[in-house]
């Protein structure tokens, strides 16, 4: 039997990622004609249609998708070869891309990078900040081995392994805070009067989730970014907000005139790690997640 080339499989991969011939080429460092002719080359080794071509456009066929998804693991697979070999087998050594949120990352980076070179320092470590939604792409698609999100979340293909509990904290302005009801009673407060982060980041829906904001009539529709400007909008006495302890124990909330309490019993999200069911490092990430764990304020793993 005669093997496909994996170069082109990595260009068919990367061209189904960009859905642009030009763009892709460039990704890959090659011509667009070698781009091309790699196409037309697995087509005819699989003896079928890859790409339906009109013109400028073209779409994948069925088969062609498929043969993008069974690549892209035989890819990563490869990937992962490559790197055993390149640290001798030692499973502690080797080049380790992992992904943070950015409502873990500022809170987390400090500790882990110091734990990694402490304890791992055969490892080289290549750090990513950026949305679930982003880095789970990333994950499957190879360019990340490991993610920390926070959880719980739908990570089809992947396993996950919950390290510590993050606790939500209503913020307020201490000149608010007596307006607050006793006990706090989260359906009792004002509408528009809670701010959150824009739906893209997932702290949103597990602090409605956890902290039984269930009347949407409460949260504003302004939407920050990033949890420095809500910290700005609740001393600005603007409403409320929930913050997780992890960012209040790295001092995100400074010397501004705001209170802290907690949110609710049982109101708290979850950290763990999040890699490809399929990898072969699991031994690394499972001890990656016992020295992590203390990092989170109610770690899970002893």
């Amino acid at each position: 039997m005669k093997w496909p080339n994996l170069k082109h499989l990595h260009y068919l991969v990367t061209l189904h990622q960009e859905q642009h011939f030009n763009r892709a080429a460039k990704h890959c460092h090659v011509s667009q004609s070698t781009l091309s002719t790699a196409i037309q080359n697995l087509e005819e080794h699989f003896g079928t249609q890859l790409l339906e071509r009109d013109h400028k456009t073209f779409v994948f066929t069925p088969f062609g998708l498929e043969l993008v998804e069974r690549s892209r693991q035989l890819l990563n697979d490869a990937s992962e070869l490559v790197e055993f070999a390149r640290s001798a087998g030692d499973w502690k050594a080797g080049t380790l891309k992992l992904g943070v949120i950015p409502t873990i990352a500022p809170f987390m980076f400090e500790g882990l990078i110091q734990k990694v070179n402490e304890v791992l320092p055969q490892i080289s470590l290549q750090l990513q900040e950026d949305t679930t939604a982003n880095l789970l792409s990333q994950l499957n698609e190879g360019a990340l081995d490991l993610l920390i999100l926070a959880l719980p979340m739908e990570t089809p293909g992947c396993k996950q392994l919950v390290i510590g509990h993050d606790p939500f904290h209503l913020i307020s302005h201490r000149d608010l805070a007596g307006e607050l009801p006793q006990p706090l009673d989260m359906s009792a407060l004002p509408a528009k009067s809670i701010f959150l982060l824009q739906n893209e980041h997932c702290l949103t829906g597990h602090a409605v989730s956890a902290c039984g904001l269930q009347h949407s009539e409460q949260v504003s529709s302004l939407a920050a970014s990033n949890l420095y400007t809500l910290v700005q909008l609740a001393t600005a006495k603007m409403g409320y907000t929930f913050m997780p302890e992890m960012a209040i124990a790295r001092n995100i909330l400074g010397s501004a005139p705001l209170i802290s309490m907690p949110a609710e019993e049982n109101a708290y999200r979850e950290i763990g790690l999040v890699w490809r069911s399929g990898t072969t490092r699991v031994r690394l990430f499972r001890y990656l997640a016992e020295l992590l764990a203390p990092l989170t304020p109610v770690p899970a793993l002893k």
